[in-house]
């Protein structure tokens, strides 16, 4: 079940990313923004459903102490890149509902690469750099309670002062999961606000199928981080296992779904693509 989960993760975010890169009409901020969502999807499940699907064939499910610390910082990096990137993402949707006619000055194509480029930097500052200058100490049974090197797993193994890591990972969720949900939060209510002043019905509608998708994309993944992260009682390594489940594998099997069946404009191209590979050219034009 997880192999076939695996592919369908693999193919669906890089016909996703196809979809938007050989398509003229998806090369706007919105969908650049999406791509860069693809990608992060595609490295946030190859962090640990490759290892999960390598140790269900094996008796000996074993990974060094460098191999789970580059697993651990690499899940942390890219998760907190989609937090960031999710907060850029309402942004956008925010200036291009309710500034349109300054939409492609605001949302310039340079801004987008110093936004991308500072949101992959800023994330591996306030998510990596910590974790690289004072690396976790194990001295106890090396026995760990999940089926990949998840951050809250690595302290009830880890040994000797926890206090750096505890307020360091305070920082880090105050950071990302919750300055993120709330900018998310106050964009969409100026959406709705400007949304609703639309007279037109059908003008409202196409506003908020616009945001539909990204919504159902944010209420997923904060719901399951906040939940791992934040709820009393979810830190338990049992309840653990079964949230990381839903962000590590399920969440990035859903996203290019939910971006491709509820969007008109990438239902469009993607219909064009495949037009244009199966339907043969005659020659004659009508």
């Amino acid at each position: 079940m997880f192999l076939i989960i695996y592919i369908l993760i693999i193919l669906g975010n890089i016909f996703l990313i196809v979809t938007i890169i050989v398509s003229p009409r998806l090369h706007t901020p919105m969908y650049y923004f999406l791509c860069n969502l693809s990608i992060l999807d595609l490295f946030f499940s190859s962090c640990s459903v490759p290892k999960l699907l390598f140790d269900m064939f094996s008796k000996m499910r074993r990974i060094s102490v460098i191999g789970c610390l580059i697993q651990m910082n690499l899940s942390l990096f890219i998760g907190g890149t989609e937090c960031i990137l999710l907060a850029v993402m309402a942004y956008d949707r925010y200036i291009a509902i309710c500034f349109p006619l300054r939409y492609t000055v605001i949302m310039s194509w340079r801004v987008c690469r110093y936004i991308i480029v500072t949101m992959y930097i800023g994330s591996f500052i306030v998510t990596t750099v910590p974790t690289m200058y004072r690396p976790f100490v194990f001295c106890k049974d090396n026995t760990l309670n999940h089926f990949a090197c998840e951050v809250l797993a690595l302290l009830e193994v880890a040994c000797g002062d926890l206090s750096f890591y505890k307020i360091t990972m305070v920082l880090v969720c105050t950071f990302t999961l919750l300055s993120s949900p709330v900018f998310i939060l106050v964009s969409y209510i100026c959406i709705i606000m400007s949304i609703l002043k639309i007279q037109s019905s059908s003008g409202r509608s196409k506003a908020f199928s616009t945001c539909a998708s990204h919504l159902i994309v944010v209420l997923i993944f904060y719901g399951t981080s906040l939940t791992m992260y934040m709820a009393p009682g979810s830190s338990s390594l049992t309840n653990l296992k079964y949230i990381t489940l839903i962000y590590a594998v399920f969440t990035p099997l859903l996203n290019p779904f939910i971006y491709s069946l509820r969007n008109n404009d990438v239902k469009e191209a993607l219909q064009k693509i495949l037009g244009n590979h199966l339907m043969p050219h005659t020659g004659f034009t009508s």
